[in-house]
């Protein structure tokens, strides 16, 4: 954890943007590697291609690769190319994971998604599709805080600075009045930056109030007694918002667009599926977590139930509240305002969409430049 702050603050004096840190969530510390559901490559290669590999992270927020890839959805849309996986517990390290081209294409949240796109003056990704909708909480010590109004002087925790939970706290913050400094994280309420991995160990033993964090980890601290206060599909309309986006380098969708219409083929089917065997979902979600070597093992009842249906999978990158989202980043602080025009390409999703019988989806104007 030392080493990462010391990387993103070196980083900080270099670009314009303080939100280098921009991050998703996950478990374990660093990338971790696997094939997927251990379903043999078939048939005639994908664009040519030996392998694709795609970045994930240990979350259910991020149920659509996990499900994919252990049910060999994605193995079976891109035949005779192997699937590869690596996932990540930061959203850093998945952008440079993709711009080195350790990995082709990924599921991240829109925080480093902005942020990648940014720093890269529009050159390294763009975001090829949606994924999941929701997900995410404050969930406190009830002991401690009984309402909403009780947030002052208080602890709450997010998992990293900058990341897509710390901008949407600090935001609720400052629209209920409350004052923050958003690097250091002192102010009304301390905003305290804590691994999703140790939250619930570091709730448990009270160094924290609470904590606005995405699933399984809203579920692990209500499980460890915690009460869910706030569920922020309530500050969006029509409770969406985008937690989980498909990204895909920019040279990668250039020279292999066959093979990134595999992916998202093989991401609308599991979409699809997810919806229509939510119990079977949830136990393949559970499996790939627990075989994964990213959670470990399996996640009791009690913590992947109310995980697995608090998030809502989506082909629709509901572009609409990603610049909401990068505004919020804005007001607080831990970004310059940044020219997303051109970040999405959903020229290949919607001919997905389109083969499926499904309608088409929006990018709000910040489609190709």
């Amino acid at each position: 954890m030392t080493a990462l702050r010391h990387r993103l603050l070196a980083a900080a004096v270099t670009v314009p943007l303080l939100t280098v840190a921009l991050g998703a969530c996950g478990y374990g510390s660093e990338a971790k590697k696997d094939t997927g559901a251990g379903v043999a490559p078939k048939g005639a290669k994908t664009d040519g291609l030996d392998h694709v590999t795609i970045g994930v992270f240990g979350n259910t927020t991020h149920a659509t690769p996990l499900v994919g890839l252990q049910t060999g959805r994605f193995q079976k849309e891109l035949g005779g190319t192997e699937v590869k996986s690596s996932t990540f517990n930061a959203g850093p390290a998945e952008i440079e994971a993709l711009n080195s081209g350790a990995i082709d294409i990924g599921w991240i949240g829109p925080s480093p998604a902005i942020n990648g796109y940014a720093k890269s003056h529009g050159k390294s990704l763009k975001i090829i599709g949606g994924s999941a909708s929701g997900g995410v909480s404050l969930v406190v010590n009830p002991k401690k805080i009984k309402s909403l109004d009780d947030l002052k002087g208080k602890t709450i925790a997010t998992p990293q600075l900058g990341n897509t939970q710390d901008v949407a706290l600090l935001h609720y913050l400052a629209q209920k009045g409350l004052k923050v400094d958003a690097t250091t994280g002192k102010g009304d309420v301390t905003v305290q930056r804590t691994d999703n991995k140790v939250t619930p160990t570091v709730f448990q033993q009270g160094g924290i109030d609470g904590a606005w964090v995405p699933e399984p980890t809203a579920s692990k601290l209500v499980a460890e007694g915690g009460k869910t206060l706030l569920d922020e599909k309530k500050l969006w309309k029509d409770g969406k918002f985008v937690i989980t986006n498909m990204i895909v380098s920019q040279k990668f969708l250039k020279e292999h667009p066959k093979a990134v219409e595999a992916v998202l083929r093989a991401s609308v089917k599991t979409n699809a599926w997810i919806r229509s065997h939510p119990a079977e979902a949830k136990k393949a979600l559970n499996d790939k977590l627990a075989s994964s070597g990213v959670a470990g093992k399996a996640l009791p009842d009690n913590v992947i139930d109310p995980a697995f249906k608090n998030v809502d999978v989506t082909d629709d990158p509901l572009a609409g509240t990603l610049q909401e989202e990068a505004d919020h980043a804005v007001q607080a602080g831990l970004l310059q305002k940044p020219d997303l025009k051109g970040i999405y390409d959903l020229t290949l999703l919607n001919k997905v969409l389109k083969s499926q019988g499904k309608p088409p989806v929006s990018d709000a104007g910040l489609g190709s430049k």
